[in-house]
């Protein structure tokens, strides 16, 4: 008879790795596994009821909400202020960070970054779509929280973890000592332990990238994808196109199957597009910790310097030597000079270029 072990029952099995938590990051991430059960039953049911298409507003990049995305948003935040163990959530759906107001929060160690709901323009239309999560320690030790608790860099990251709501909905952590997978069983309603001590493959034969935009992709990404298509019979090339337009779906794969997930900068977004804080860093961090590599072509994701809550980046994120690959051809056709490096900076602090 196989033994099913819960995410609860796991999470409190590996409490003992983090001596410094006294249960609470245990209870955060028991609370963010709550809500996303609750996000998983509307996700199923959307179509069946008036929660699909468009709410009517925009967030802070400039994107139009979807009805789920604003529910999800409400859902996450709601759990963390019940659970008490966060005094602050920065999410892609609220221009500003949000303090957790309450007697009990106000003292709690751990800020959490969020993107409630990753790939939401494919709601509609069914496709998969995904949660994103980051958790910090708060750094400062008076008064409340403020934003320098927020921009940390990568490598400060406690834990971090997507949850992806598709054929089956899994939830995906790392704490920093390995990657594990739980699916949710619908039969009695709890995530349990599916995919043990996960890796991704070193090589891989999927490629994902929006090749719709290649004619303003780096000369250093066009030679990669030029690469990836020409026969090799010893690198098993022609690699294989796959571009769901989720990033926790496409990374999600190659993360079982091997592959690479390219969002490269362009001219209209010189400093890439995905945003870094809540969806970039936990996506790195959970990649790192599979045995895969994340770098923006020249620099390790986790080690870049945090200037801004919407931060964006360019990633490019998977399997450790088709990464490496781009990185080389980067670095051949696209050296990236001291004036690109301003330019990108002042964007990321808004001085320069709009949101798109």
């Amino acid at each position: 008879m196989q033994v099913v072990k819960t995410l609860g029952q796991f999470i409190i099995e590996k409490q003992n790795d983090f001596p410094y938590a006294k249960g609470e990051l245990s209870r955060l991430l028991r609370d963010i596994g709550i809500a996303a059960k609750i996000v998983n039953r509307e996700v199923n049911k959307a179509g069946l009821m008036d929660i699909l298409g468009d709410a009517g507003t925009m967030n802070i990049q400039g994107e139009c909400q979807k009805k789920l995305d604003v529910y999800a948003n409400e859902q996450f935040i709601s759990a963390l202020q019940s659970g008490g163990e966060c005094c602050i959530v920065a999410s892609e759906e609220n221009d500003e960070f949000i303090h957790i107001e309450g007697e009990v929060s106000k003292n709690a160690k751990y800020i959490v970054a969020i993107d409630p709901l990753d790939g939401s323009s494919n709601i509609d239309v069914n496709v998969a779509v995904g949660t994103i999560f980051s958790i910090y320690r708060r750094k400062t030790t008076e008064g409340k929280a403020t934003i320098e608790d927020v921009l940390q860099r990568g490598t400060e990251q406690v834990a971090a973890g997507y949850v992806i709501y598709g054929s089956s909905t899994m939830l995906v952590y790392t704490t920093g000592k390995g990657v594990n997978g739980f699916t949710l069983d619908p039969s009695i309603g709890e995530f349990c332990l599916s995919h043990p001590e996960m890796k991704i493959p070193a090589d891989g034969t999927i490629y994902s990238i929006n090749e719709g935009n290649y004619v303003h992709f780096p000369d250093g990404v066009k030679k990669y994808l030029k690469y990836c298509q020409v026969e090799d019979v010893d690198t098993k090339r022609p690699y294989t196109s796959r571009y769901i337009g989720s990033m926790v779906a496409d990374i999600h794969r190659n993360m079982i199957k091997g592959g690479i997930f390219l969002y490269p900068t362009t001219a209209s977004a010189p400093s890439g597009k995905l945003r870094l804080v809540y969806e970039c860093n936990p996506m790195s961090f959970i990649i790192e910790q599979a045995g895969g590599r994340a770098t923006d072509g020249f620099e390790r994701i986790l080690d870049k310097e945090v200037v801004g809550l919407h931060q964006r980046s360019c990633i490019f994120i998977g399997s450790e030597n088709m990464v490496r690959k781009v990185e080389e051809l980067m670095k051949e056709f696209s050296p990236r000079q001291g004036a690109d490096k301003v330019e990108a900076k002042l964007e990321d602090l808004g001085v320069i270029g709009g949101i798109d």
